[in-house]
């Protein structure tokens, strides 16, 4: 019964590691390096090996009770065993990956956030067609705003040159404007309340979303990481508790087959 639950358990580990690598993939461009993989990838594979092995040992136990069929599983015992000491290994390493690597993640992201605003604006240049939209989608999804916050959005032009009349004085010192810290912004229907979305010119804080993408994105895949790091620690118990089952498993298939060789004698 162990075995086969260790079987679902892994094929969860794996769904959830999937799903984990997709959610990295869909937001790569907002990301500095690939090294975010690296958990999804492995934690997949461990998966993935966590639901062979168990269902091998789950064979192996269920034949253990007929000594004619466990002849034939006895020269891959001690093998399996190893094989099993050596996921333990890996499965330990995995769980701590899960923990040690989120201030990695974190770095990234940061640093990924900040391209991509700065990038915004290059919707024609190719590898970077789809970054405003992965970035509004992800802003729209997050209910956030900017890297930090969304003052970052007052530090970069945003809008892309072909949108602009560069031969018009006005228009050219709202860009300068906006690189010295004065703010690119839309000066029409600012008293409006009705003009905006949830809108009120008498408070402060305007901006709907206070909270930066950085720290949004960070919360769900710190926490994407912990809730797969406490499964990994699941799987290694299963693994240890397999192990010693498998052991049983050995010794009592083998009391059974010394058992029927003496009454053939």
């Amino acid at each position: 019964m162990i075995y086969w639950l260790s079987v679902i358990v892994g094929s969860s580990s794996s769904a959830w590691a999937s799903s984990s690598r997709w959610s990295c993939c869909k937001r790569s461009e907002m990301m500095d390096n690939n090294e975010s993989h690296l958990v999804p990838n492995l934690l997949i594979l461990v998966g993935l090996l966590a639901g062979g092995v168990s269902a091998f040992g789950g064979k192996v136990c269920h034949d253990s009770l007929d000594p004619v069929k466990f002849a034939k599983w006895k020269p891959m015992l001690k093998p399996y065993l190893l094989l099993c000491c050596g996921f333990n290994v890996l499965m330990l390493f995995t769980a701590l990956l899960c923990f040690l690597m989120q201030f990695s993640v974190y770095l990234t992201l940061a640093e990924g956030l900040k391209n991509s605003i700065k990038f915004y604006k290059d919707t024609d240049t190719p590898g970077r067609c789809f970054m405003k939209r992965t970035l509004d989608m992800t802003q729209i999804e997050f209910r956030c705003c900017g890297n930090n916050n969304f003052r970052d959005w007052f530090e970069v032009q945003w809008i892309s040159n072909r949108y602009l009349d560069m031969s018009n004085d006005l228009v050219k010192d709202r860009v300068l404007s906006n690189v010295e810290g004065k703010y690119l912004m839309d000066s029409h229907h600012l008293t409006n309340n009705t003009a905006h979305y949830d809108y009120d010119h008498r408070i402060e804080e305007l901006n709907i979303w206070s909270r930066g993408c950085r720290e949004a994105l960070f919360a769900y895949f710190s926490s994407m990481m912990n809730s797969i790091g406490r499964l990994g620690l699941i799987m290694l118990t299963h693994v240890r508790v397999r192990t010693h089952s498998a052991d049983s498993c050995q010794r009592l298939g083998l009391i059974m087959l010394t058992h029927v060789r003496v009454q053939d004698s």
